[in-house]
């Protein structure tokens, strides 16, 4: 028995519509998993004393800007 497909107008919408659902969900993806490594670096730098902070020679107030810039490659 032969399967027949047809590419009628609505197939090829019903096609695309899934595609921009399908791109849209993998871009929501990838930015949940970088807010993952985000909060998982500010909360790790954070909870640093002030004197290991010093030791790594990093500023309190740069840890936004580093853990923006590990989780996002900027």
């Amino acid at each position: 028995m032969a399967v027949i497909r047809s590419n009628s107008g609505l197939d090829v919408i019903l096609d695309a519509g899934r595609t921009i659902f399908h791109q849209k969900r993998d871009q929501i993806r990838k930015a949940l998993a970088k807010r993952k490594v985000y909060r998982a670096a500010f909360f790790e730098l954070a909870a640093l004393t002030d004197r290991d902070l010093r030791d790594l020679g990093i500023p309190r107030s740069n840890i936004k800007r580093l853990a923006i810039e590990a989780a996002y490659d900027c």
